[in-house]
């Protein structure tokens, strides 16, 4: 069963061609697990934590954002590993380091594997003030001179990348061009639906309009993309799909979904990153209250969209109790938005189905409180 969810998993990783990973685990798991917990059935947290191991078909890279991509992807992101010599953030770190950065690379070959507490040398006061070692193995892994062979509880684990990455992947050459155009397929895959800015932003493609305007015209004229306008207030948004969803989108636009039945999101699901897209299709207003002092959140520090069939209706905020084996729901908000006696009941059931469903993944006990005898969402 193990490896069925593990193959499942993988698949998830396929179908977007990113699991988005994050550090926080408030609600019991992060984000990466979570994105796997509401789709696979049976699975439990540490299995979305223990995916990247050497011989795994999937590496660690920049996506959207870092993210476990599919190995057969490696070869498409050539380009971004030549830009990224000089890193995105702190710039050409490795030229102003370079006796340390030949002491890195150097010990890694003799000694294997290490991560970046090895280094000796004061510890970093936040982000924005990492350890020289730290930013000098950032720059590298960023480069494509090290890879993340795996991870233990959650720290990257770096070594040389032609003992990560299989020389097959590492021989193959893909053009700049040739990568656009399948990273934007890859994207609206994933989208069903969606603007050139959203498949951009899918990738981190910043600063290239016009090779992503000929990347699109190129799909548009074999055929595998048509555009698709979406009509919004009496205006037509212009968009994209694959055209072989077309089909498929008009069977979904004429079924009936059940709402009866929930999940939970993490705030970082492919779903809903892009929250300009999710107020346009959803109607819906994603927010992340993480950075916001606790008197000015509206609903919680790390609040997990409740989807029910074709819609989000509503958010829980969440806290897991490891010692007391607890899910404590701190808040729970239902969408104003929802008409009708009924609908509300139905999207409280969801709601209800989202908890109970997250809470047994984790292996933990839900504890709602009430009020005036009346759980919390409904």
């Amino acid at each position: 069963m193990r490896s069925t969810h593990r193959d499942r998993s993988l698949e998830v990783i396929r179908r977007f061609g990113y699991l988005q990973l994050d550090t926080v685990s408030i609600a019991g798991a992060r984000s990466h697990s979570i994105v796997l917990l509401s789709r696979i059935p049976g699975i439990g947290p540490e299995l979305g934590e223990e995916l990247l191991r050497p011989g795994e078909p999937i590496f660690e890279y920049w996506g959207h954002e870092v993210s476990w991509i599919p190995l057969e992807l490696f070869s498409y992101f050539e380009f971004r590993r030549k830009e990224f010599r000089k890193h995105p953030w702190w710039g050409n770190v490795i030229a102003a380091n370079r006796k340390l950065g030949r002491e890195i690379l150097a010990r890694i070959r003799s000694e294997g594997p290490l991560k970046s507490s090895d280094w000796e040398g004061p510890g970093s006061k936040g982000w924005w003030d990492l350890k020289p070692a730290k930013r000098v193995l950032a720059a590298y892994w960023s480069s494509g001179e090290l890879a993340v062979r795996e991870r233990r509880n959650f720290q990257r684990i770096y070594d040389l990348s032609e003992r990560v990455i299989p020389s097959a992947h590492l021989e193959m050459k893909s053009s700049p061009e040739e990568s656009l155009r399948v990273l934007l397929l890859l994207a609206l895959q994933g989208h069903g639906w969606a603007q050139t800015g959203t498949l951009a932003n899918t990738w981190r493609l910043r600063n290239r309009p016009q090779q992503i305007a000929h990347a699109l015209q190129t799909l548009v004229d074999d055929g595998s993309i048509v555009r698709c306008a979406l009509v919004e207030n009496g205006k037509r948004v212009p968009g994209w799909i694959r055209s072989g969803d077309l089909e498929p989108a008009s069977e979904l636009a004429a079924r009936r979904l059940r709402r009866d039945r929930g999940t939970l999101l993490s705030p970082f699901d492919p779903l809903i990153w892009d929250r300009a897209r999710v107020q346009r299709l959803f109607g819906f207003e994603q927010v992340l209250e993480i950075f916001k002092p606790a008197p000015a959140r509206i609903y919680g520090y790390y609040c997990l969209p409740v989807l029910a069939g074709d819609r989000l209706v509503g958010r829980v905020d969440l806290k897991a109790d490891r010692k007391s084996k607890q899910l404590n729901l701190l808040s729970a908000h239902l969408e104003e938005s929802l008409n009708g006696r009924d609908s509300k009941a139905a999207a409280s059931r969801a709601m209800q189905t989202a908890l109970e469903r997250y809470a047994k993944s984790l292996r933990l006990t839900l504890h709602a409180p009430s009020r005036r005898g009346r759980r919390v969402f409904e």
